[in-house]
């Protein structure tokens, strides 16, 4: 069922959880996410939407989506008209992620008008990199090691996570090893076994990355208990 025209655009930040029954709408509508991935068929294709690919889908184009629980979009309907008229993928620029001013939807799209449109790609999954970093962190990850997740070359890879999260691959590594050092060493585990389960070679070598990273001292965490 369609829903009615939108006269002007609207600009709002929303939640979704689980999946969405397919339909289409009168006016225009532009997604892309701040927080999590969103997965769509649109047209009868399969697309998806994340922090650093957003899409806009043009009146009376039918479409269906699926998230899990956590992703935040931004959301524009807007009239039919130049620009929104055919199904188009963008780049999520800062523009378009800072600043966000959900009453004043005439700026949001004009930013995502401005936005260069981007080709179809395959797309990365961050809950698949982090099920396979959680399951070996004491293993050694190199770029083409995570790039094989997603079929993907090591610098192609690179570019794509640091499109999506801002980190290059062995930063985003780092990142998961510390926030698990974190945890582990809260809940009492010993440094030493911490650091091998994360993959750093000793305690010392964890203890100078959780003070350079995070200004944080493994006796400090311990007292959190």
């Amino acid at each position: 069922m369609r829903r009615p025209l939108a006269l002007a655009p609207r600009c709002s930040i929303r939640h979704y959880s689980g999946e969405y029954l397919g339909h289409d709408h009168d006016h225009a509508q532009i997604m892309y996410a701040l927080d999590g991935r969103m997965e769509l068929e649109i047209g009868g294709r399969a697309a998806f939407t994340d922090s650093s690919c957003g899409m806009v889908i043009p009146a009376g184009m039918a479409h269906t989506f699926m998230s899990p629980r956590g992703v935040r979009m931004v959301v524009i309907d807007t009239p039919d008209g130049t620009g929104v008229n055919r199904l188009r993928r963008f780049a999520v620029t800062a523009a378009c992620r800072n600043g966000i001013d959900a009453s004043n939807a005439a700026l949001q799209l004009a930013k995502v008008l401005e936005a260069p449109a981007i080709l179809a790609r395959r797309s990365i999954d961050l809950a698949r990199l982090d099920t396979a970093l959680a399951r070996a962190l004491h293993e050694p990850w190199d770029t083409a090691r995570m790039a094989a997740l997603y079929f993907l070359s090591p610098q192609r890879f690179h570019a794509r996570l640091l499109e999506l999260t801002g980190l290059s691959p062995q930063a985003y590594l780092r990142a998961q090893r510390l926030d698990t050092a974190e945890r582990l060493l809260r809940g009492g585990t010993p440094l030493e076994a911490t650091a091998l389960r994360v993959g750093y070679r000793s305690a010392s070598a964890l203890g100078f990355a959780l003070r350079r990273e995070r200004q944080l001292g493994a006796r400090a965490l311990r007292a959190t208990r």
